[in-house]
């Protein structure tokens, strides 16, 4: 079963920074859907003895792999950790499918590889249902361990004083409102109970893939609860660029589509842009784009649509100006 494809850490670091930025204040197919965590494909990394280095990976995997502390000086976030914004006293939910049973561990190892500290706590609920018991053969629950696996590494690696609650659903997200129900159960839950300070969100869906307007009214719900108890929501805005996929999870539009939740005005969308750093480790951003005839490609193959791209990310698409006509 095919996944979406993503840049590994393009989108989750984006999101665990902008964690760490609310914490300081500052029609229906025979097609199989694949499961949309927003992470790529997991690489077979275990005759390493060390991390690799960026140059193995773009040598051998053809992508760059970045440590906790070339992020951290990516997002210059230097400043913050000096004065004592860690994510100390706050909490983050992080909502996936599945989640993970060896989160424990793997966090451990994250940690004693990079030198960070243990968070204050890592819980992990079913608020919105109970999860299934774990298959090791079944692809849905591999990928969204890897996408949680992810997700808390990261969070934490940016927010090294903030606790992590997994909020762990039964359904797993892909195209359309599935998953998603599920998914919005446990954020009112966590608000309703006042269990996080910000929820952050590694997954979406096209917004032409939902069967109404109404569909996506319906799940609104925990956001505008969110509003109501000063609790900011992240999302993911996927790694496709100006297009995103049909209901089959397997075709591209042609057309601009967009995600959500990214797309929804209570919520912030966080993405967008591809990081390199140089040799001397200098920051750029490129804005991730593109589009060819079989799907979304890096920008600077279609200039034409950087512009247009960035414009997408800025604005509300005729679905979400449709269903929120004064939001934007």
């Amino acid at each position: 079963m095919n996944t979406r494809r993503a840049l590994p850490i393009l989108i989750v670091t984006a999101l665990a920074s902008a964690v760490l930025v609310a914490i300081t204040g500052a029609p229906s197919s025979s097609t199989p859907v694949a499961p949309h965590p927003l992470h790529g494909p997991a690489i077979n990394a275990h005759g390493l003895s060390t991390p690799p280095t960026n140059d193995f990976c773009q040598a051998n995997f053809a992508i760059c792999c970045y440590n906790p502390t070339q992020i951290e000086k990516a997002y210059d976030l230097a400043p913050l950790y000096k004065r004592g914004t860690i994510g100390k006293g706050t909490t983050i939910v992080i909502v996936d499918s599945f989640g993970s049973p060896t989160i424990a561990n793997d966090l451990r190892v994250f940690d004693q590889t990079f030198g960070l500290p243990d968070p204050p706590s890592l819980i992990t609920r079913q608020d919105g249902g109970a999860v299934p018991a774990w298959d090791p053969t079944n692809a849905d629950m591999i990928g969204w361990a890897e996408e949680t696996t992810l997700d808390v590494e990261w969070a934490h690696a940016i927010a090294p004083g903030a606790k992590i609650l997994i909020e762990a659903t039964p359904v797993a997200e892909t195209e359309g409102v599935t998953g998603l129900p599920e998914m919005m159960k446990a954020e009112n839950y966590v608000i309703n109970h006042n269990l996080g300070d910000v929820i952050t969100q590694s997954f979406g869906a096209t917004e032409e893939t939902f069967p109404s307007k109404q569909s996506i009214l319906t799940l609104r719900s925990g956001f505008n609860n969110a509003v109501n108890h000063h609790v900011t929501v992240l999302a993911a805005t996927g790694d496709e660029g100006a297009t995103s996929y049909m209901l089959n999870g397997n075709d591209f539009y042609t057309t601009s589509v967009i995600d959500w939740p990214a797309s929804d005005p209570l919520v912030t969308a966080v993405g967008g842009t591809k990081l390199s750093l140089t040799t001397t480790e200098r920051a750029s951003c490129r804005t991730w784009c593109g589009m060819t005839p079989t799907g979304p490609a890096e920008a600077g193959s279609r200039q034409s649509l950087a512009v247009r791209c960035f414009r997408r990310r800025t604005r509300a698409s005729p679905a979400t100006t449709a269903a929120y006509p004064t939001s934007r």
